[in-house]
């Protein structure tokens, strides 16, 4: 792997969060050899200058359904970068080609269904060829799984043990998504429509530990009244693939929170009382998903947007005593796009740079956990912290 042409490839640099993390790259990354890639040559020039990135900067070219391309792409690299979603419609040649050559591969992806099939199908493959492949190096679901990871740490360190509940309450959050995340919401649950097993995935908390089902969860479906906040709290859209990818990374660990670890998410709602029961109960009946009318591919907020952008999640661990710890993890731009560029670029680096760790299809908590936290404190405007 060290004599690979390339550390990095980006592909899907062309759309709009690839963008951002191939500006990323150019402008803090000057000692890593990598490279934009996509299926236009002229595209990639053009956000090649746009972005200010050298013009020596190499670009590639390969087709998402062109396997004999994407092998020979993929070969060039130590780790792969893809931001092409939706990850069910697009993904699986890449990951393929990445098991079959040991390149490290790390994504955007939030899409359950997809993560199911392809553990079920490449684990084993991957964990021969010594490929590396981490899903969700996003805010799905880095904040979250490296959250739970902290306050777990802290309570084990207070209290001898860690805590069999976990809370992940996000208490603010600026940010909207891109024309893409909207694609990869939309295509998830048309396939949810259409198949039963697609849909199972989604409300099963423990779909992506095949073998292991663990207690009951918490539902997190309907607004609640949370003592651990002092306040009303909502759904969050985004614990569907959250959830699934905290209990994954207890599982490829070994349990260490626990066989009987309970974990859900929720928004904080704002006000106090009735003001806060009411605007719970609205933020439950929003779904941006179910409207036709998100940004189109390659759309998605402004540099202003980004940049004015955060988020501040607390994480309660719960101890039997009814002693509570809390962790927090904020972000100091729009969550989806400022920061999940910083992320993933990170994620990258820290697989090329800080850890080794054998093939298989992984989480970045279980695989990475204490030197992505470093890196992403260090360069990417996260912050960890027990309160």
């Amino acid at each position: 792997m060290a004599d690979r042409e390339f550390d990095i490839i980006v592909y899907g640099a062309t759309g709009f969060t690839g963008r951002l993390v191939a500006e990323y790259l150019a402008a803090h990354y000057p000692d890593v050899a990598w490279a934009m890639a996509g299926r236009s040559l002229t595209k990639l020039q053009e956000v090649r200058d746009a972005i200010g990135a050298p013009a020596d900067t190499p670009l590639l070219t390969a087709n998402a359904d062109d396997p004999a391309a994407l092998a020979a792409l993929v070969a060039r690299a130590r780790v792969m970068i893809t931001t092409v979603g939706p990850y069910t419609l697009h993904g699986e040649p890449l990951l393929a080609a990445c098991v079959e050559t040991g390149t490290a591969y790390v994504d955007l992806c939030g899409e359950p269904n997809f993560m199911r099939d392809m553990i079920g199908k490449y684990q084993d493959a991957a964990k021969a060829s010594g490929a590396r492949i981490v899903f969700s190096c996003g805010f799905d679901s880095i904040p979250f799984d490296l959250g739970v990871w902290t306050v777990q740490q802290a309570a084990i360190a207070k209290f001898g043990k860690p805590a069999p509940r976990v809370k992940g309450r996000v208490r603010a959050m600026k940010g909207t998504f891109s024309g893409g995340t909207f694609a990869s919401g939309k295509a998830t649950a048309a396939a949810a429509m259409k198949d039963p097993a697609v849909f199972k995935a989604l409300i099963d908390p423990f779909a992506l530990t095949p073998g292991f089902a663990g207690p009951s969860q918490p539902k997190g479906v309907l607004p609640e009244y949370d003592e651990a906040v002092g306040g009303w709290v909502a759904p969050f859209m985004m614990a569907v693939i959250n959830t699934k990818n905290v209990h994954r990374t207890n599982f490829l660990a070994g349990h260490p929170y626990g066989a009987d670890f309970q974990y859900d998410e929720m928004m904080v709602a704002p006000g106090l009382g009735e003001m806060g029961k009411a605007a719970a109960e609205a933020i439950a009946k929003m779904n941006p998903m179910n409207s036709d009318k998100g940004p189109a591919p390659g759309e998605g907020p402004s540099k202003e947007e980004r940049d004015t952008g955060f988020y501040d999640i607390a994480f309660i661990a719960e101890m039997p005593s009814g002693e509570r710890l809390t962790a927090s993890v904020k972000g100091d731009r729009d969550p989806g796009y400022g920061s999940t560029c910083k992320m993933i670029a990170e994620s990258a680096l820290c697989l090329i740079r800080d850890v080794q760790g054998e093939g298989g299809i992984w989480t970045p908590g279980a695989l990475m956990a204490e030197p992505l936290k470093k890196r992403l404190e260090a360069h990417a405007g996260l912050t960890f912290a027990i309160e």
